[in-house]
């Protein structure tokens, strides 16, 4: 029997905010390299991880989450996501399977209009609906669009990931691998340190500091007794915000730092002193030169 050829391409993972796009790309790496969160839109670059299978190698790029954008920042993020439907060999259109699919038209008809190329709906969520529940909405989304295949998935428990990978290896077109196959992102560390540093914020301020915080990484040495020396910078835009992230006697930066140092020490399998410094950069999500200073534009 002759070997199968080597298939490789570009998978773009769509959707609207929070509907599990991250959780789904960490599940399929067996490893975190973007940041999750209860709250939308938490994803605000393109991200690539790399998936290496025995006959071929699914690079994937996670997006920020389809919206009614507002802010310059939020219309950059929308603009990213799209953009990426265009540069990739199939798309994961990421739905919750207990959202109304007639809701959903509108995402389906504007997002894929013209899209020349397999597209997989992926039903994510399906450990909260009953059996009956998930069969309708299948039936539903089929109706909506051609769909190369419709995939029911949980991104949490892992059930029907596997499957969904398999049929997606299988739609990439014979090439050569485009990155080594030890390595799971193109993220350089310093975007991933910053990547952990804003998940912590967003995890322990809650709703208190919205989408107004940026991370830059300004410094990242690794000094000869093999600890990495990190400093970074939180950007919010007013200095109530700032106040919230220091805390009292400066308690909440203290913790933020603390957790975030944990998961980099894991990340980077070394001692790692992290130094944190908030700044007020007034309104920065509405300001072009900062924005593009921030790696946004």
């Amino acid at each position: 029997m002759a070997d199968k050829p080597f298939r490789s391409g570009f998978i773009s993972i769509v959707g609207r905010p929070n509907v599990g796009k991250s959780t789904l790309l960490n599940r399929i790496l067996g490893e975190k390299i973007v940041i999750t969160s209860d709250k939308p839109q938490t994803t605000r670059n393109r991200i690539q991880g790399i998936h290496n299978v025995p006959e071929g190698q699914l690079v994937f790029i996670d997006t920020p989450g389809i919206h009614r954008a507002r802010s310059r920042l939020n219309r950059h993020m929308v603009e990213a996501a799209l953009a990426s439907i265009k540069e990739v060999d199939v798309v994961f259109l990421l739905v919750e399977a207990d959202t109304n699919p007639a809701g959903e038209e509108g995402l389906i008809t504007e997002t894929l209009a013209g899209v020349g190329i397999p597209v997989f709906l992926v039903i994510n969520k399906i450990d909260l609906v009953e059996k009956e529940r998930l069969l309708a909405r299948i039936a539903a989304y089929a109706s909506l669009f051609p769909f190369r295949e419709i995939v029911p998935v949980s991104a949490l428990t892992g059930d029907g990931v596997e499957r969904l990978v398999e049929l997606a290896s299988g739609c990439l077109p014979e090439g050569p691998a485009y990155f080594p196959d030890d390595i799971i992102s193109d993220l350089p560390e310093r975007f991933i340190v910053a990547e952990i540093v804003r998940e912590k914020i967003f995890r322990l301020t809650r709703d208190e500091i919205p989408y107004s915080v940026a991370v830059t990484v300004d410094s990242f040495k690794e000094r000869p007794d093999g600890l990495i020396a990190i400093a970074a910078s939180i950007v919010v835009e007013r200095d109530s915000q700032k106040g919230i992230v220091i805390g009292h006697r400066g308690a909440m930066l203290k913790r933020i730092g603390s957790d975030a140092r944990h998961e980099i020490e894991g990340l980077l399998d070394a001692r790692v002193f992290l130094e944190l410094f908030v700044k007020v950069r007034r309104d920065w999500s509405e300001n072009p030169r900062i924005l593009k200073e921030l790696g946004y534009e």
